[in-house]
């Protein structure tokens, strides 16, 4: 879902650098073009940063950017506004959007982040291959056979 999510922003976000006026005049907010290529630049970079291995990173800068669409888009609701109606299906949009990338954005969190507090417990560990009882006395033995060898290549 994470790739998905970062192919739609970049989508998104090239739409809105190369045609802010398209987008701006479908929603009755003309006048807005900069701001719309403000906000096609940061779904770029969510894209990228999704598809990266910062890709919790990048969901969540997709999670901060919907919260800013919608505060803007939210300005488009005035009454004397005549593509309201656009803007208030472009909200339900993000919206819905917005809570698929907040899902994802927790599921990543989740499984990319260890736990608080925890660490790794080694005790039960020996650091031996095949334990310490496999392992005595090996390197005793090792010098009585190099002792016997030099003893035999003296003789």
């Amino acid at each position: 879902m994470a790739r998905n999510l970062g192919w739609f922003s970049l989508g998104l976000g090239a739409l809105e650098m190369l045609a802010p006026q398209r987008v701006t005049r479908a929603l009755g907010m003309e006048g807005q073009e900069g701001l719309v290529r403000a906000y096609g630049a940061r779904e770029i970079a969510s894209g990228v940063l999704s598809l990266s291995t910062e890709k919790k990173t990048g969901l969540w800068s997709r999670v901060a950017g919907d919260g800013l669409d919608l505060a803007t888009l939210m300005g488009g609701l005035h009454p004397d506004n005549p593509k309201k109606g656009n803007v208030a299906l472009a909200l339900l949009m993000v919206g819905g959007i917005a809570l698929l990338d907040l899902a994802t954005a927790k599921e990543v969190s989740a499984r990319h982040t260890p736990l608080a507090g925890s660490r790794r417990k080694y005790n039960d560990r020996s650091g031996y291959p095949k334990g310490i009882a496999a392992s005595r006395g090996i390197g005793a033995r090792k010098t009585i056979n190099k002792a016997s060898h030099k003893h035999l290549a003296a003789t």
